[in-house]
């Protein structure tokens, strides 16, 4: 009788580990979801401003190739 009380203890200890784990993990995907995001948002307008700076290099490289075939 006492082996089946220690076996089911180890049992519900078990679950409650593994349930502790569970939630640090979906908490810890949560953060970094959240993390993410604001990366993204920090990085957005040094993108769009890297891509008018490239389209502005390009405008002035195609215009710089018209001058020297003429």
């Amino acid at each position: 009788m006492l082996l089946l009380v220690v076996w089911i203890a180890v049992g519900v200890l078990a679950l409650v580990v593994l349930g502790a784990l569970v939630h640090g993990v979906l908490g810890a995907l949560q953060r970094l979801g959240r993390e993410l995001e604001a990366a993204e948002r920090d990085v957005r307008p040094v993108l769009a401003q890297a891509q008018a700076t490239a389209a502005r290099a390009a405008a002035l490289s195609s215009v710089e190739e018209r001058r020297g075939e003429g």
